[in-house]
């Protein structure tokens, strides 16, 4: 008994953990990249900071101070097909997100963020990990219509930030798609840190990052003149990052993909109501918040059906004794 509720707790913590970290996050990017003192507003720049961070602390942990080790099982055929899309599309979702904040609201940015759900589910249905059903196409079409009724009642919408969150949440889906290919890989068993090292090291930062911030902000930066970055602030935000990352392989691997959802669906809700109050950008309107009530409505039965889903499909696996050690074999699985 006394385990069972020292493990609960944990949970719990875990989960808080995320998300704080979460909205801190996006507060302290939006800052970082807005305020005029800093003078940065160069989100590929600051995104392809945290991922040479995040390779630099992984390696240094896993391979110099052993604090945790990489588990084995990665092969050169897994690692092509899931990891560096992987890798691929969370740069593309940081940078394009990032610089969303530039043209748009952190409020308005979360709230076109409540399409999430129905970007995973068509490119799910495209790949054959989801399935299409009268119950889910009303679920995608609440969940739209919302996302609608918000955007009409933003006051000072930009477009072209619009156009960077939409892009931003078109990748963050791909990344959820492979995520979901790579864990369910049979025999592969991997811990947080492991997830993460095999997700962000540098040749993928090179590619992915690197190269377009030579063409794309490099020139701006020699053009515009020198930043006021204080290296404290840079490693603290990209610490920041780097423990955001970790939380949520640490909620998915003791909890679910499920909770780690339903917890971003809290999270949002604080960093709406939060950035109402720290940001002068941000004028919410009845509009803005009843259409984001009924996108997030819509994501709660998206959750509640997945939920129900799973939990047949894990009743269903108790019943097979061999199903159920290949589940056990992957804890990152959404269960």
């Amino acid at each position: 008994m006394a385990d069972l509720k020292t493990d609960t707790l944990r949970t719990y913590a875990y989960i808080l953990l995320y998300i704080a970290l979460s909205s801190g996050q996006i507060f302290f990017n939006k800052w970082v990249l807005s305020s005029k003192e800093i003078n940065f507003p160069y989100p590929l720049g600051l995104t392809l900071l945290h991922m040479v961070f995040s390779s630099v602390l992984c390696f240094a942990l896993t391979k110099i101070l052993k604090v945790m080790k990489v588990d084995e099982g990665m092969t050169p055929e897994i690692y092509a097909t899931s990891v560096v899309p992987i890798g691929a599309m969370f740069a593309m979702t940081l940078w394009l997100g990032n610089t969303a904040y530039l043209y748009i609201s952190v409020a308005f940015a979360q709230m076109l963020k409540a399409i999430m759900p129905v970007a995973v589910f068509v490119l799910g249905v495209a790949v054959g990990l989801e399935v299409m059903s009268c119950r889910m196409l009303s679920i995608m079409s609440v969940i739209s219509f919302g996302v609608l009724v918000a955007s009409y009642g933003e006051i000072n919408i930009n477009w072209v930030g619009v156009v960077y969150q939409m892009g931003g949440v078109v990748g963050e889906a791909l990344r959820l798609i492979f995520m979901e290919i790579f864990v369910k890989r049979k025999g592969l068993k991997l811990n947080p840190l492991s997830v993460m090292y095999y997700v962000s090291p540098c040749r993928q930062v090179a590619l992915c990052l690197f190269l377009p911030w030579i063409f794309l902000e490099k020139p701006k930066m020699d053009e515009h003149g020198p930043w006021n970055f204080p290296p404290i602030l840079i490693i603290l935000n990209c610490l920041c990052t780097f423990a955001l990352n970790l939380s949520v392989f640490l909620v998915i691997t003791h909890t679910s993909a499920l909770t780690i959802r339903v917890a971003g669906v809290v999270k949002d809700w604080v960093v709406v109501l939060l950035s109402a109050i720290l940001f002068a950008d941000t004028k919410l309107t009845l509009i803005n918040l009843f259409g984001y009530a009924i996108a997030i409505a819509g994501v709660a039965a998206y959750n509640n059906y997945k939920l129900k889903n799973e939990a047949s499909r894990d009743t269903s696996n108790a019943s097979d004794p061999e199903s159920s050690q290949n589940q056990e074999s992957q804890p990152l699985t959404s269960r």
